[in-house]
């Protein structure tokens, strides 16, 4: 069974370490990441989902990141990030080397 984490509308620097513990919560298991509402994705957010994706790569267990909201795509497309759901560990994610890169691990 998937679990899923239905993200806030405002992903901004308070929201970072809630998400951080929520994803750590569920590490080893399916999740899916419903973006649907999301109005702004900051960037410690971002750095969050990225090594969460990361991470669940690496444990060989899926992290879906859908539905997405068109601010979410957007925004995280502008960040430079590859599409959400398009991972792949090994090419080189331009924001992979980031400092939150490890914590879930």
């Amino acid at each position: 069974m998937t679990d899923a984490i239905v993200l806030a509308t405002v992903l901004d620097m308070n929201a970072a370490e809630p998400l951080k513990a929520e994803l750590l919560a569920r590490r080893g298991q399916p999740v899916t990441v419903d973006a649907s509402n999301v109005e702004r994705l900051g960037g410690l957010c971002l750095q969050v989902l990225l090594s969460a994706r990361k991470t669940w790569a690496a444990d060989g267990v899926d992290l879906i990141i859908a539905p997405q909201s068109q601010g979410f795509s957007e925004q995280w497309t502008a960040f430079g990030a590859s599409e959400a759901n398009d991972y792949d560990p090994l090419a080189q994610d331009t924001l992979a080397q980031d400092p939150l890169e490890g914590a879930l691990a």
